[in-house]
């Protein structure tokens, strides 16, 4: 199964599942790998899919470890804008025609 998240509104894809501490560790080399590459989409395998989004140069990234009780909770988020960035062209355009 293959989605494609771009420029969608209120969409949520969720995934949650059992893993070995080597099977985690694959699984975040293999967001790296996606989100480190040239291309400006991200073609990120989750389990039997595959997600596609645009990934801006610039993200903000929030690490949070929580514990509660008898469980710790790592949580890693990357979020960004999906408004398409103005180039410095068309910037630079409408400041001369002012």
């Amino acid at each position: 199964m293959g989605v494609t998240l771009t420029g969608m509104a209120d969409v949520e894809f969720e995934q949650s599942q059992s893993l070995s501490r080597a099977d985690a560790a694959k699984l975040l080399a293999s967001l790296s790998e996606a989100l480190g590459g040239d291309e400006e989409h991200a073609h990120l395998r989750l389990g039997d899919s595959t997600v596609t989004v645009r990934v801006p140069e610039q993200v903000r990234a929030e690490i949070e470890i929580e514990v509660e009780r008898d469980e710790l909770e790592l949580e890693i988020e990357l979020s960004w804008s999906l408004a398409t960035p103005r180039t410095r062209r068309s910037t630079s355009a409408k400041e001369a025609s002012s």
